[in-house]
């Protein structure tokens, strides 16, 4: 791969090289070279991953990109969305991660509960901004993968095209990534994928697919818990999302139904009675304190609240909502069932916590109470073993 014109020294993007395959949405794609050994595929339960016989070259199908082919196991790398930044921290690559979103969003207070792991994100970059995309950034990095849906960058910035995801492919590095947050965009008209479907695709992008395996395992029996723990439907309550970033001042919340796609995802695994999910046509409504009143949800869970809200900032807000006229008529109100939900970018180990608040926060009587945050921090009731998840992330698998 081509380097850029004012390097003097060959970097590793000399060894990293990727593919085409089939790409929705315009994106251009560049070609990975042809010869040597046939190439061996080991079958996946999301894509085919290749590897050859005469070197050590591998490579990972995805959608939109199609087939990536790496040389060499990616060592730095970049990640716009924390979805895919936690899947990476996951498989151990945290020293090597360079750029994010925005690093201060990341909930990085759940690393901490993990006996031994030790997570910074003061030296990531943030790359994003209120002025769009600058392609500069990308260069600076010089990251060998960047692990995002490249046809997201256009809905970022209107201003970036096909043409500049191409050149960083050609001059920097891959991309390898699929926007799955939420499902129904319409510029997204190719697969989406489940969080572990995607986490699985990354795991074999930084040869790590042994550490995918282990946190699948630790997924599965927490899944497992919660079915065998769960209340009775008839004994759940309903449960009204609304952003934490809405505006409490005036009365403007911006209320969810429990949607598919990953943003939702510990809501759905949790089965919870969603209260708007039969007033909303579409994924979100903006509404004051009288529609939130003839609804009227059992419990209300402001999404964000773990993720871009101090707990002193979140009881601002929520006492706001305590002093309205209408807002105190609440029953959530009433019976101080206010939550601070998780964020919509969630991977592997984001997921793991957020759910388990979740579960404490609707389900006391069945996975414990909640009592803030640092309920977490206590290990002596959990729904997933912290000491197992912190040797996968230290590689004792």
């Amino acid at each position: 791969m081509a380097g850029d014109a004012n390097r003097t020294e060959p970097t590793r993007r000399s060894y990293i090289k990727y593919g085409s395959g089939v790409v929705a949405s315009g994106l251009l794609a560049g070609c990975s070279g042809s010869g040597g050994e046939q190439p061996t595929e080991k079958e996946t339960g999301t894509g085919t991953t290749t590897g050859t016989t005469a070197d050590a070259s591998y490579s990972v199908t995805m959608e939109p990109m199609g087939t990536v082919t790496f040389d060499e196991p990616p060592e730095t790398w970049l990640s716009f969305l924390s979805t895919y930044g936690d899947m990476g921290i996951a498989l151990g690559k945290a020293d090597g991660l360079r750029g994010l979103w925005d690093p201060s969003n990341v909930p990085t207070v759940f690393y901490d509960y993990l006996p031994g792991v030790d997570v910074s994100l003061d030296d990531v970059a943030k790359v994003g901004g209120d002025g769009g995309l600058d392609k500069e950034i990308f260069y600076s990095l010089d990251c060998d993968v960047h692990v995002v849906d490249p046809n997201w960058l256009g809905v970022l910035d209107e201003n970036w095209t096909a043409d500049d995801t191409a050149e960083i492919e050609r001059e920097v590095g891959p991309f390898i990534g699929n926007y799955i947050r939420r499902r129904g965009d319409e510029w997204h008209d190719y697969r989406y994928y489940s969080l572990y479907e995607a986490f699985e695709l990354v795991a074999d992008a930084f040869d790590e697919s042994a550490r995918y395996d282990a946190y699948h395992a630790a997924h599965e029996e927490m899944q497992s818990t919660i079915q065998s723990t769960l209340p009775p439907m008839s004994e759940r309550p309903t449960v009204g999302l609304l952003s934490v970033n809405s505006d409490f001042e005036t009365g403007s919340f911006w209320a969810y139904p429990v949607q598919p796609g990953n943003n939702h995802k510990q809501y759905r695994d949790l089965e919870i009675r969603g209260a708007f999910d039969a007033h909303i046509d579409g994924s979100y409504a903006n509404w004051d304190y009288e529609q939130l009143l003839e609804v009227d949800p059992d419990a209300i869970v402001f999404q964000y609240g773990l993720t871009h809200v101090s707990t002193e900032e979140f009881e601002a807000k929520v006492e706001r909502m305590r002093d309205d006229p209408v807002g105190k008529q609440l029953s959530a109100v009433q019976n101080d069932r206010l939550y601070r939900g998780g964020g919509s970018y969630q991977g592997p180990i984001v997921n793991l916590f957020q759910t388990e608040a979740a579960a404490r926060q609707f389900y006391p009587d069945a996975f414990g109470e909640w009592n803030g945050l640092e309920t977490l921090a206590d290990d002596s009731l959990t729904l997933f073993d912290r000491q197992r998840i912190a040797d996968i992330l230290n590689g004792d698998i």
